[in-house]
């Protein structure tokens, strides 16, 4: 079977298609490791392969992990995306090898549109906001991690990316502190660092020890993203006390009560939209059931995003063609329908935290 965004691009006319090529967009909700196109990715499995580090993870884990991603094989639930994770992260231990994959990943989102035989047709973004993970690896520490990916992005213009810092859910409190004190100095030191984020397993960590971490960084003039109400077991409390930090976006919202929902409301916080993702892991079990409606009904800020394009086999274009191709394919929405929302993700951006 096709996969979804495919369908709704061989939906669109041709001036459709042309009109979402040309709408400007941004994406808000992009993590590194898991937009890494697929050719870089087996060029590194390759070169780790030969390299000392396959005597402490295997080049056969590594590989198999990538030939799973080749293979284009569904991904049913969380569970599957978390897998593959490790084997991504084992090729971007260093900073050479995270410098490769940074630059790929910006290039795919900002430089001209092409056809690309993974991911299907492709349009450019206006801007990005690409979010990751400090790692500490025998090769780097966190701040050279973070360093690495912002010259990357800082070779692009002021206006075309920027960089969310992410603490991780299974993170110990220590290693989070350190993370959100390096967000912190690196902005202060006048580097792209425009926001902070939560993410990882949305089942994982207690979210008591991370309020105050994310107040500090509101405090300090991080804009504040958080994966929130992912999956049907992240609990109302949960939800109540990550709300608590007055977050200006949030990832998924896909499970938020009607109490929590209404605050969201109240505030007008952006819910950053993954369509792809959330089909793809079953936590939406199809297109018209999702909780962009809930939004889009009354015209609460929205911003669509691709998430993890290389497991999701998705683009920034095929996410916009899941909005305006006709029902059932997509939601069917009219053009300056989806021009709106487009506008609500320009609108949506933190880099106006820079100083």
């Amino acid at each position: 079977m096709d996969a979804v965004p495919d369908a709704a691009i061989r939906a669109l006319t041709p001036s459709q298609l042309a009109f979402l090529e040309h709408l400007p967009k941004v994406e808000l909700h992009a993590h590194l490791n898991g937009s890494i196109p697929l050719p870089l990715l087996r060029d590194l499995a390759r070169e780790y392969a030969s390299s000392p580090d396959a005597a402490t993870t295997t080049s056969d884990d590594i590989l198999a992990g990538v030939q799973r991603l080749q293979a284009g094989e569904a991904f049913t639930d969380i569970d599957d995306i978390f897998s593959v994770f490790p084997a991504i992260h084992a090729l971007t231990s260093t900073p050479a090898s995270l410098k490769r994959a940074t630059g790929a990943v910006l290039s795919h989102f900002l430089d001209p549109p092409t056809s690309d035989s993974t991911y299907g047709s492709v349009a450019s973004v206006a801007y990005i906001e690409l979010r990751t993970t400090p790692r500490a690896t025998p090769h780097m520490s966190r701040r050279v991690y973070l360093e690495t990916v912002l010259d990357e992005i800082e070779a692009r213009a002021p206006d075309a990316a920027a960089l969310i810092v992410s603490l991780d859910r299974r993170m110990t409190p220590d290693v989070a502190q350190e993370v959100l004190a390096l967000a912190v100095q690196l902005r202060r030191e006048g580097r792209r660092v425009v926001g902070v984020d939560l993410c990882g397993d949305p089942r994982a960590g207690d979210m008591t020890a991370f309020v105050g971490l994310f107040r500090t960084a509101r405090a300090e003039g991080l804009g504040v993203t958080l994966h929130i109400a992912e999956t049907s077991g992240n609990s109302t409390a949960e939800s109540k006390e990550l709300l608590s930090c007055e977050p200006e976006r949030l990832g998924h919202a896909t499970y938020l009560d009607e109490e929590a929902r209404e605050v969201v409301l109240a505030r007008r916080t952006c819910i950053e939209i993954c369509l792809t993702s959330n089909l793809s892991c079953k936590t939406v079990q199809q297109l018209q059931d999702h909780h962009i409606r809930h939004y889009l009904a009354r015209n609460h800020p929205i911003a669509i995003s691709t998430d993890d394009i290389l497991p999701f086999r998705t683009s920034i274009l095929g996410e916009y063609a899941l909005l305006l191709a006709p029902k059932p394919v997509g939601l069917g929405l009219t053009e300056s329908e989806v021009e709106a929302v487009a506008r609500m993700g320009m609108e949506s951006r933190f880099r106006n935290t820079l100083s």
